[in-house]
């Protein structure tokens, strides 16, 4: 088997590395820009505006949606080139809701989110966790009750980025509370800021300090109405909507690209530097640490290539996009583990101090990556997934 990409790829590739080097506003080889922060903000959706514009951010959508219905594969040279380069060009607009509407929602619903999702003009909040629900995701008490034409909404929805700017949130809320807790459950699309630019009425939101100098949010819904036209998929069936968004979401076909480049990083400092008289690139510890983190970047590769060509034949990747999640999540946590051992104590340092090595970029990524193995489900939840789904055995 061949798993190389075609020439028409590659040719791709050239064309949008040589893209990236033109048209990027910051010089990626010396910076890390975080998507949350109010200046990198700026260059960040400046640049998605004109990857929107190629029309490279949903390239593999069809046509009428705003997309190229170029293959998946083609998509995936793009995620890694982009993640490569550290670029924040995805979001859950792109990843997720946008799948996710061609799924199940209405052609009222395509038309009025697909192609502004195309273009980098709404930023979307994800609506699932709650301060009392999290792994046990069908515990979730956010209500939704009707009137009208309205669903009426009261509930709080937690880690989220809806401190950021977010236009949307996409949310699973409790529409009949008195069905087993998996089912009385519904997908729905909130508008968090008027185009205006105000607060939607009834929404609130708080930021939450992470330990990684960046922040969540906590938003708060005191009887917020929203439209029954944003219900996606059936009324008390959202269970079965969210359940295949989180599908998407755990794919991470970009994760062992970061990883790479990474990895590259900590091998070219194990050359130039040594400890006590001895280069790190000759000690016996950290070759052997740098060599099994490679067979795990590169596996990690291989898992998300799978999940991709799964996509690619319009299937949904479920027990294997929880198997790429996990192993990928956790060898993320490993290598930047190693990093900041390997650095000695100045790898601890943050960004921006003048002592930390490789930018403080392996710390702060360090402890963002404990964040990678709790969202989007845990990695013992990811494992009772492959349990049950993949080997057939019984809900523990």
């Amino acid at each position: 088997m061949d798993f190389k990409f075609e020439q028409v790829e590659e040719e791709f590739r050239s064309e949008v590395q040589d893209f990236i080097e033109q048209e990027l506003p910051w010089n990626w080889k010396e910076e890390s820009l975080d998507a949350e922060d109010p200046i990198d903000q700026v260059k960040v959706m400046e640049f998605k505006k004109k990857l929107g514009e190629k029309g490279w951010l949903t390239m593999a959508w069809p046509e009428e949606y705003g997309g190229q219905a170029a293959t998946h594969m083609r998509q995936v040279v793009f995620n890694e080139e982009m993640a490569y380069r550290g670029i924040p060009s995805g979001d859950s607009g792109i990843q997720m809701v946008g799948p996710i509407l061609m799924l199940y929602g209405t052609e009222e619903q395509k038309k009025q989110f697909l192609p502004k999702i195309a273009n980098a003009e709404i930023n979307w909040s994800q609506g699932y966790s709650e301060p009392d629900s999290g792994s046990d995701l069908a515990s979730l008490q956010t209500r939704a009750i009707e009137d009208g034409d309205d669903f009426v909404v009261s509930g709080s929805k937690i880690w989220n980025s809806g401190h950021a700017n977010s236009d949307w949130m996409f949310m699973l809320v409790r529409t009949d509370p008195d069905a087993p807790k998996h089912r009385g459950i519904s997908f729905v699309l909130s508008e968090l800021e008027t185009e205006e630019g105000d607060r939607s009425e009834g929404v609130t939101i708080e930021k939450i300090p992470m330990m990684w100098n960046a922040y969540r949010g906590l938003v708060t819904f005191d009887n917020v109405r929203v439209p029954k036209k944003n219900l996606v998929g059936e009324l008390n069936r959202g269970w079965y909507v969210g359940a295949a968004l989180l599908d998407f979401e755990r794919s991470g076909v970009d994760r062992p690209a970061r990883a790479k480049r990474v990895l590259e990083d900590l091998v070219q400092f194990s050359k130039e530097n040594s400890k006590n008289g001895v280069r790190l690139s000759d000690d016996p510890v950290v070759r052997r640490e740098l060599a099994e983190l490679a067979v795990q970047v590169e596996t990690t590769r291989l898992m998300c290539y799978n999940v991709a060509w799964m996509q690619s034949q319009g299937l949904i990747p479920n027990k294997e996009a929880s198997i790429t999640k996990v192993y990928g999540t956790e060898m993320v946590n490993r290598l930047y583990g190693f990093g900041v051992k390997m650095l000695g104590m100045h790898g601890q340092l943050d960004p921006g101090s003048k002592w930390a090595p490789l930018r403080g970029r392996i710390e702060n990524a360090w402890l963002r990556s404990f964040g990678g193995m709790v969202a989007a489900g845990t990695s013992e939840i990811q494992r009772n997934v492959v349990a049950q789904r993949g080997l057939g055995l019984p809900r523990g």
